[in-house]
């Protein structure tokens, strides 16, 4: 064969290669980039270092954190990237500041922007958010606080076995993202935590929650606008607040929430079990097409609830009703125990009443006695609750 051809030939076979999934990814070890595991050394830059690496590369790529307390100020991971497969091993822990502070003006601690096809498998978070916390409590003026980590505008998203500790606000945000996974989390913040909620979905569709382990001062995890095909399924939640889908109707015009479904969840010492809240004011927000089903509560103060008369110190909505539509939602095969003797509550919009709510073998005792249920402007069927 001509020398020219076969050169030819072999400059193909590599460029075929090098942009075919079979390429070799490349590995990128933060410590490589100046990243220092001693808990005080700022590896902020050391980390994005490597993330410029990963996201320039045009083959798939890995980030690899070792062992050790990596403090990290702050941090954004910018896309789109050149390729669309990062993977990030963590097997160390991220520090956020002690110092509520140095965040003051940032909403997030860590976040992932326009990316595609990033994953994050083990680690932990640490967002030190114990001297924020104390500073709400005191009611002295704080800082809103970060995030500990967010995704937003992205897509292909994976999220397995990782643990985060007492965030400042939220721990794990999913926003404007498409294809979603979260598995194996374990989230934990104080009982007594303000706004800790553990993972919050909003303007999202196609997330999947599975097999984790939530507690928190608040909710374990909270759907909000514009959350379409959402699956969450064996996840424990206590202490904190339970599953709400809301609040929602807080603007007057605003994405609804749809097909949603909770399934072989366990609630144990939590605020509500299952939660739909909305405003007392006008939207043109709904929630629709919403299951909750298999569920077991245990010494739940609220273990079903739709509040549609949310109206935080009757401030901008007293008087008014919720324009939020509800319905098709149903409830089944949900068991344990209530903490209060009401343990279903629906206080619908009287505007807008709920229709189409299905309770099926619903069985909830209260000190050793069927457990009672409050509605109002409620519309739907009742088969096998006490």
């Amino acid at each position: 064969m001509d020398p020219r051809t076969t050169s030819f030939l072999l400059s193909l076979l590599l460029i075929i290669f090098f942009n075919s999934p079979f390429a070799a990814s490349e590995t990128f070890n933060v410590v490589s980039f100046g990243a220092k595991p001693d808990a005080k050394t700022d590896s902020s830059k050391a980390f994005q270092a490597a993330w410029a690496r990963a996201c320039t590369s045009s083959t798939s790529a890995s980030i690899y954190v070792p062992n050790g307390r990596f403090y990290l100020r702050h941090a954004t991971f910018n896309g789109p990237c050149r390729n669309d497969a990062i993977d990030i091993h963590i097997d160390g822990t991220l520090v956020a500041p002690s110092d509520f502070h140095v965040n003051a003006n940032s909403p997030n601690w860590i976040i992932f922007h326009l990316v595609n096809g990033v994953s994050i498998f083990g680690g932990t978070l640490d967002g030190q958010g114990a001297g924020l916390w104390a500073c709400k409590r005191s009611a002295k003026t704080c800082p809103r606080g970060a995030t500990s980590l967010e995704f937003t505008d992205s897509k292909n998203i994976m999220i397995s076995g990782l643990t985060s500790l007492n965030s400042q606000i939220f721990h794990i945000v999913v926003n404007e993202c498409h294809n979603v996974k979260m598995e194996g989390l374990k989230v934990s913040a104080s009982g007594n935590s303000p706004n800790t909620d553990g993972i919050h979905v909003e303007l999202s569709s196609h997330v999947t929650i599975l097999n984790s382990d939530i507690s928190t001062g608040d909710d374990c995890i909270s759907i909000g606008p514009g959350t379409s095909n959402l699956w969450i399924e064996n996840v424990a939640c206590g202490p904190g607040h339970g599953i709400s889908i809301g609040s929602l109707g807080k603007a007057l015009k605003e994405d609804g929430v749809q097909n949603v479904t909770v399934k072989s969840c366990r609630f144990m010492n939590t605020q509500n079990g299952v939660r739909i809240k909305s405003w007392g004011r006008p939207s043109s927000g709904f929630a629709r097409n919403i299951r909750f089903q298999h569920l077991k509560m245990t010494n739940v103060k609220n273990p079903i609830i739709i509040d549609q008369n949310y109206c935080p110190y009757n401030k901008d909505c007293p008087g008014q009703a919720s324009g939020i539509k509800v319905s098709d939602v149903t409830y089944q095969d949900i068991r344990g125990t209530a903490a209060t003797r009401f343990a279903m509550t629906f206080d619908c919009s009287p505007k807008f009443p709920c229709v189409g709510i299905k309770l099926e073998d619903v069985k909830l005792s209260y000190k050793n006695g069927a457990a009672k249920a409050l509605c109002s402007h409620v519309r739907g069927t009742v088969t096998g609750c006490q």
